[in-house]
């Protein structure tokens, strides 16, 4: 529950802080749902998903690397989630 609350928060957070800046346009369902609703124009759709997958890929990154610099650190079950291993 609580790392629900701290994504839900978290994209809250974006929304108002970078709304009036993007559209919060921070996930590719938000792109297309526009889309579809005749919000947003068909030219623009490509530029904005491969901006969100280029910005998810970059956040994996520095999350990979904050991640490997703690000791023990292995790239296996239940990286970047809550699960731990047996």
């Amino acid at each position: 529950m609580g790392i629900a609350l701290t994504f839900g928060l978290t994209v809250l957070t974006l929304v108002y802080g970078f709304g009036h800046i993007s559209g919060a346009h921070f996930n590719h369902a938000v792109t297309v749902g526009l889309w579809m609703g005749g919000r947003f124009k068909s030219s623009d759709i490509f530029s904005y998903i491969a901006a969100q997958v280029l910005g998810a890929v970059a956040a994996a990154a520095v999350l990979f690397l904050i991640a490997s610099g703690k000791e023990g650190f292995d790239l296996g079950y239940g990286f970047a989630g809550n699960e731990q291993a047996d």
